[in-house]
């Protein structure tokens, strides 16, 4: 195939039930929205089971609703905004949803009702509400309303990732202020803030449940190396050689020529793309490995190739030769983290960008291919 994305759901559980370990008492709600980070997400939700997982949490109705197809069967919470036609959605598939206004909660109670959790805005700025009264009025109603079930109340992390500043100490206070006075009268509510930097950063924002995303699939969630939180990357991304060339000193390679080599060299076209999800923005400024060497990605990245400098003499390259985006090869290895940094973002994106139209192939335990 020209191009695919292996993901080792061995290392995906494994990574779970590390997590699940520094989470100590508190239940994990893996998060495994948008296609679980671009891994799959009923494949990478199966998986975090298997890892100590007894929730699963995603952005959308219908993510719940594929999960649901999907026949997982416990409890499945939609942190996004949505519709009426969308929390319609959300309840037929008996998903936990979010609620931070009046408005919600009534149209919740009028389409029959569901399980609920209110989330207190500390400082994202995003979802939920900064009211903190509004916030503790729509926990009394949820818990009244004969139709809803009052699950849960939380909140959400601004700079979790961002060690050593004090914003975060302060939305952890703000957050235990507001719930602890509500959980005194409603015994039983799950709180939960902690995304996988508040759960590795801080024990005192697991509360009850924490709701790791990045850090399952071996992300660092501090964007430097997971190895260094005793995680492992679970996906790797692979293409091939399909044309290798010489290259003439004053010839090109791509659209708009900024490739334009010095003196002779061999140039190989590698079948993968921006349409795949490989950026533009790595064009003239990436590496690939070949045979456990890194080799220049030159010239401008393009729908659906990119070209690769591999030297006067070739690399010893032949046609075929596997080509790594993304994992090790020998004893090299290209991080997420590293084309993060190469890209000016996070790698929460690098790896949520990678296409539908890249294969996807599981490895590892209870691995199923597709």
């Amino acid at each position: 195939m020209r191009a695919q994305a292996s993901v080792d759901l061995a290392a995906l559980e494994r990574n779970v039930g590390l997590l699940a370990n520094a989470a100590e008492s508190a239940q994990i709600c893996a998060v495994v929205k948008a296609d679980g980070y671009g891994h799959g997400a009923a494949e990478a939700a199966s998986a975090a089971i298997r890892g100590g997982a007894s929730w699963l949490a995603v952005a959308t109705a219908l993510e719940a609703q594929q999960l649901r197809a999907a026949g997982l069967d416990v409890p499945i919470l939609v942190m996004g905004a949505m519709t009426d036609a969308e929390v319609e959605l959300a309840l037929a598939a008996n998903a936990d949803v979010v609620a931070w206004s009046e408005y919600f909660v009534a149209k919740l109670a009028a389409l029959g009702g569901g399980r609920v959790h209110i989330k207190l805005d500390t400082g994202m700025g995003r979802l939920g509400t900064r009211d903190r009264e509004l916030a503790a009025r729509l926990a009394a109603r949820a818990a009244e309303e004969p139709e809803l079930e009052l699950v849960g109340l939380m909140t959400h992390f601004a700079t979790a990732d961002a060690i050593g500043d004090q914003f975060f100490a302060a939305q952890l206070e703000a957050f235990r202020q507001w719930s602890e006075p509500i959980v005194a009268t409603t015994p039983g509510l799950i709180r939960h803030a902690a995304n996988s930097a508040g759960l590795l950063r801080d024990s005192a924002s697991h509360f009850d449940l924490v709701r790791p995303g990045v850090a399952c699939y071996g992300l660092d969630p501090f964007g430097v190396d997971p190895v260094a939180q005793g995680l492992e990357p679970a996906l790797r991304l692979e293409s091939y050689v399909a044309r290798a060339e010489r290259c003439a000193a004053g010839q090109g390679s791509g659209y708009g020529r900024s490739f334009v080599a010095e003196q002779p060299t061999v140039v190989a076209t590698v079948p993968i793309g921006y349409a795949d999800g490989w950026k533009r923005v790595f064009s003239n400024n990436a590496e690939v490995l070949i045979g456990g060497r890194r080799f220049a990605v030159v010239g401008n990245v393009s729908m659906d190739n990119i070209t690769v400098d591999l030297g006067a003499d070739g690399g010893g390259v032949e046609i075929g030769a596997c080509v790594t985006l993304i994992g090790a090869d020998g004893d090299q290895r290209i991080l997420s983290e590293e084309l993060a940094r190469l890209a000016a973002t996070i790698n929460y994106e690098i790896v949520s960008s990678i296409s539908a139209r890249v294969e996807r192939r599981y490895v590892g335990s209870e691995a199923v291919s597709q």
